[in-house]
C-alpha cells in the first residue's frame, strides 16, 4: 500500500475543538501512541483516498505561525469536545479493512484516519468482521489476525469499538462467503435464495436452512454459534473495555430482510418493488407444509403468480394494486404471513444464540433492520412485503419484529437517518420519515433502544441536517449513531469539511483557559478557511 504524505512521513490533522485552528502532527512510521505536537496554523490540507479501495491516503497541513510545546496523547484526549446530548458518535471502517489473506489493508492509512477521528472527537469505531475472511478455507478453522490487529490499534487510541459479525458476502468490495460454504453451494444451490426466474442469490444462506444440517452435517445456527464462541474467546481481552457492542448479521448486507432487490440491473429508476424470494427447495418445502396445515395445499406450489417483476411498477400487477389487490385476499394474508414468519423465525434464532453466548460480558447485542421506504405511501407497501415485512396500511408489520428484539434484550440498528421525504423520487411514493416514525413508535412501546446509522456518505448538507434532526428529536433519543463509512467519499473535499462541522455541531466544546483568547469569529473564519483539497498528484 502506498501512502502519499506530500513527500514526507509526517501527517497533519485538524483539531475540531479549537475551530480547526490547531493541527496535530504525527509520524505514520511511529507507534500510534506517540506524542502529538500541536501547532497553531493556517491550514491547507489534502486528503486522498482512492475510489472503491483504500489503496492510498494523504493528508497535508502547512503552518504559518508559532509552534507550541509538545503535549501527550492523553493531554489531547482530555481537551477534546465532549458530547452535549449524550449521543455517542462512531464511524465505520472500510468494509475491506482486513484483506482476504487476513492482513490489515492499508494499515498506515487507517492509522492516520483513526488518529484524525480521535482528535476530531469521535467516540468509537465500527469494525465489520467477515465470515468469509475468518473461517475462509475450512469449517472450524478461524484466523482473527487482521481483526485483532485493528482492535489493538483502536484500543491504543482509547476509542471504543463496535463489532459487526457479517455472515453474508459483499459485492463491492468483493468479499465472498467462506470457500468451504461456496463449495457446498455448488453441489446444493438450494441453500441459497432463489427467485421466480430461477436466479440464485449467493451472498447469504436461505432463511429456510437456518436449522437444517446443510453445512457438512451442521446447521447454519450451529456454525454461527461456533464462530461467535471463537470470536468471544479471541477478543476476550477487549470485552471489558474497548468493545462495547456486537451486531449480528441477520441477512443480506447484514440486515434482517430478504434479498428482494438483488437484481439491480433490472431495476428501473426505483420503479420496481423487488420480487419474493421463496423458490429454493427448502423455502418451497416450508411453504408446502404450511399450505397443507392450513387446508389449502394448492397454495403451497409457489409464490404469487400475479406479482410483478423486478423492473415493473408494483401498481401494474393485480397482487399489489391499491384496491382489490390479491394482498387483501385470504390467499394474500396466507402467503404474506408465512413469508414474514420465515424472516422472524430466522432472526429469532440468531438473536437467541447471540444473547446466550454474550450474556456474561458487559456489551450490547444488536441487529440491523432495514428502512425499506419505497412505495410506503401506497396501501399495500409492496417493497416492504417483498423484503419480508408484512406491513400495510391495515397492518403493523414491525410489531412482531420489535417484540423479537425485546424478547432477547437486543437493540435495533436503523439506517437511513440521513434520508428525508423531500429528496425522494416522486415516482417511488416513498417516505423514509414516516416509516422511521412507525418503527420508532414500536420500539418505544416495547422498550427497545434504537441505534442510528446513515444510509450513505452524505455529500449534501441536507443529509447531515436530517441526521441531526433525528438525533435531537423529542421522542427518540438515541445513545449511539454510527456514520458509514471511511473511504474515498468520506475523505473527499466535498464531504470531509461537512463531516467536521457535523461532529462539532453534536458537541459542546469545553476549552482550557489557554484557549480562551481565541475569539469566536476567528474560530469561525478559520473553520471556513480550512478547506480540504483533493490531491491530483
Amino acid at each position: 500500500m502506498e501512502v502519499s504524505v506530500m513527500g514526507s512521513s509526517q501527517v497533519n490533522l485538524g483539531r475540531s475543538d479549537l475551530g480547526c485552528r490547531e493541527i496535530a502532527s504525527f509520524n505514520l512510521n511511529s507507534k500510534i501512541s506517540s506524542s502529538v505536537k500541536i501547532s497553531r496554523v493556517c491550514i491547507g490540507q489534502s486528503i486522498k483516498w482512492p475510489l472503491k479501495s483504500l489503496n492510498g491516503f494523504s493528508l497535508k497541513a502547512s503552518a504559518c505561525s508559532q509552534v507550541e510545546p509538545v503535549i501527550s496523547e492523553n493531554d489531547s484526549t482530555n481537551r477534546k469536545s465532549k458530547p452535549n446530548d449524550g449521543v455517542k458518535l462512531f464511524v465505520g471502517l472500510p468494509l475491506d479493512a482486513v484483506s482476504s489473506t487476513n492482513t490489515v489493508n492499508h494499515a498506515r492509512a487507517i492509522a492516520a484516519g483513526l488518529k484524525a477521528l480521535k482528535l476530531l472527537g469521535v467516540d468509537g469505531i465500527e469494525l465489520p468482521v467477515w465470515w468469509g475472511v475468518v473461517e475462509k478455507e475450512t469449517r472450524g478453522k478461524y484466523d482473527w489476525t487482521g481483526y485483532l490487529a485493528l482492535a489493538e490499534m483502536i484500543q491504543k487510541l482509547d476509542l471504543k469499538l463496535h463489532v459487526s459479525l457479517c455472515f453474508h458476502a459483499s459485492e463491492e468490495p468483493k468479499i465472498p462467503l467462506p470457500e468451504w460454504v461456496s463449495r457446498i453451494g455448488e453441489s446444493d444451490p438450494s441453500i441459497f435464495f432463489k427467485d421466480r426466474s430461477g436466479q440464485h442469490y449467493k451472498d447469504c444462506l436461505s432463511f429456510a436452512v437456518t436449522d437444517v444440517p446443510v453445512l457438512d452435517g451442521k446447521t447454519p445456527v450451529q456454525v454461527y454459534k461456533e464462530f461467535c464462541e471463537s470470536f468471544k474467546d479471541a477478543f476476550s481481552p477487549f470485552m471489558d473495555s474497548t468493545i462495547t457492542g456486537i451486531s449480528l448479521g441477520l441477512g443480506p448486507e447484514g440486515e434482517l430482510r430478504y434479498p428482494s432487490h438483488h437484481n439491480p440491473s433490472k431495476m428501473n429508476n426505483h420503479q420496481g418493488a423487488g420480487e419474493f424470494q421463496c423458490y429454493d427447495e427448502y423455502m418451497l418445502n416450508s411453504l408446502k407444509q404450511y399450505a397443507e396445515n392450513s387446508g389449502n395445499p394448492l397454495w403451497g406450489l409457489g409464490g404469487p403468480h400475479n406479482a410483478p417483476g423486478y423492473d415493473q411498477s408494483p401498481m401494474t400487477s393485480n397482487f399489489f394494486k391499491e384496491h382489490g389487490g390479491s394482498w387483501e385476499t385470504t390467499y394474500g394474508d396466507f402467503f404474506l404471513s408465512w413469508y414474514s414468519e420465515q424472516l422472524i423465525s430466522h432472526g429469532n434464532r440468531l438473536l437467541s444464540l447471540a444473547s446466550e453466548i454474550f450474556n456474561d460480558v458487559p456489551i450490547s447485542i444488536c441487529g440491523k433492520v432495514p428502512l425499506v421506504h419505497s412505495w410506503y405511501r401506497t396501501q399495500s407497501h409492496p417493497s416492504e412485503l417483498t423484503a419480508g415485512f408484512y406491513n400495510t396500511t391495515n397492518r403493523d408489520g414491525y410489531e412482531a419484529v420489535v417484540e423479537m428484539f425485546a424478547k432477547h434484550s437486543c437493540q435495533i440498528i436503523l439506517p437511513g437517518m440521513d434520508l428525508s421525504d423531500q429528496h425522494q423520487p416522486n415516482e417511488s411514493l416513498s417516505s423514509p420519515e414516516l416509516l422511521l416514525a412507525q418503527i420508532a413508535a414500536s420500539c418505544r412501546s416495547h422498550g427497545v433502544e434504537i441505534l442510528g446509522q446513515n444510509s450513505m456518505v452524505a455529500n449534501a448538507s441536507n443529509g447531515f441536517e436530517q441526521i441531526k434532526k433525528n438525533l435531537s428529536g423529542e421522542k427518540e433519543v438515541m445513545s449511539l449513531f454510527t456514520y458509514q463509512r471511511m473511504g474515498a467519499d468520506f475523505f473527499s473535499p466535498e464531504h470531509f469539511p461537512s463531516f467536521t462541522q457535523f461532529v462539532r455541531s453534536l458537541n459542546q466544546p469545553e476549552l482550557d483557559s489557554d484557549d480562551q483568547p481565541l475569539k469566536q469569529e476567528e474560530r469561525v473564519e478559520s473553520l471556513t478557511g480550512n478547506i480540504l483539497q483533493k490531491q491530483t498528484a
